[in-house]
């Protein structure tokens, strides 16, 4: 498989305090696969092709979340840059044995991110495809500090999208006008065909408390039924099922609360996705 371009989501992987309730929701969820990694951590398979992992917290303290790493081919000079540009260094870089390099990180809205260094491992051996991730997003309060830290830290050129209009991406379930931006990697024509992930703000209307994060997208062929099955299997909706120009979508928690959206892509004129 070629390497990721840097700076391209290339994994994720949640941490729950049950490795085998997790196996077993999103096994029937997503219909994934699993082979046992080293210590408490397994590796999910879709059609026999590596997609994501999910591990046993060490930790109680550690939130029971999704976490996306980006690709890097220099986790130094990424952290550098990371600190450089008023970021948080949470892990210095760590190796994974030969599957390659981790570091974590929060930006200065204190949304938290993984760096990763290939070895063996590059990361998705699937992606874009039903079971396997799609897309990622960090909901900020601060985008004049967030914006420009990305900028930096992984070149990412942004393209804001009307907050009104057939364009604008990020609508809510009650069609509230959202401000978003779309990342696209360096070296790239901005905009919606080169975008790898993007930025929406955490608005007045959720409450004070509430962190940044990371949400991550997995795609699915059905979001209605994707959502009716993860409430089936004990999780709950966080956002109902409702339709943007890239398809039709669900915030979704599993029945150990780790947050994570769902996406059916949109059928063209002549039926495809």
């Amino acid at each position: 498989m070629a390497a990721f371009a840097r700076s391209a989501p290339c994994w994720v992987d949640v941490q729950l305090p049950d490795l085998e309730a997790g196996k077993r929701f999103y096994g029937e969820l997503f219909g994934w696969t699993f082979r046992a990694g080293e210590g408490p951590y397994a590796d999910a398979f879709s059609d026999g092709k590596l997609v994501a992992a999910l591990a046993a917290k060490q930790d109680g303290r550690m939130p029971t979340a999704w976490g996306i790493y980006f690709a890097t081919d220099d986790i130094a000079a990424s952290v550098a840059r990371i600190r450089e540009a008023g970021g948080q260094v949470i892990t210095e870089p760590v190796r994974a044995g030969r599957a390659g390099v981790l570091a974590q990180a929060a930006d200065p809205g204190g949304a938290v991110f993984g760096l990763w260094q290939a070895g063996d491992r590059e990361g998705f051996q699937k992606q874009n495809e039903p079971g396997s991730f799609c897309w990622t997003e960090v909901y900020t309060r601060q985008k004049d500090r967030v914006d420009p830290f990305y900028a930096k830290v992984f070149g990412f050129q942004g393209t804001d999208l009307e907050a009104s209009g057939p364009d604008a991406a990020r609508t809510g379930p009650d069609d509230s006008p959202a401000d978003f931006r779309m990342w696209s990697p360096a070296g790239t024509e901005p905009g919606p065909d080169t975008a790898v992930g993007g930025r929406g703000v955490i608005t007045d209307a959720f409450p004070a408390e509430m962190p940044s994060y990371f949400l991550s997208y997995f795609a699915v062929e059905d979001c209605n039924r994707a959502a009716g099955n993860a409430v089936r299997l004990g999780g709950r909706i966080s956002a109902p099922p409702f339709d943007i120009p890239y398809g039709r979508m669900a915030v979704l928690q599993d029945d150990q609360g780790a947050v994570f959206a769902v996406l059916q892509p949109p059928v063209s004129e002549n039926g495809a996705e």
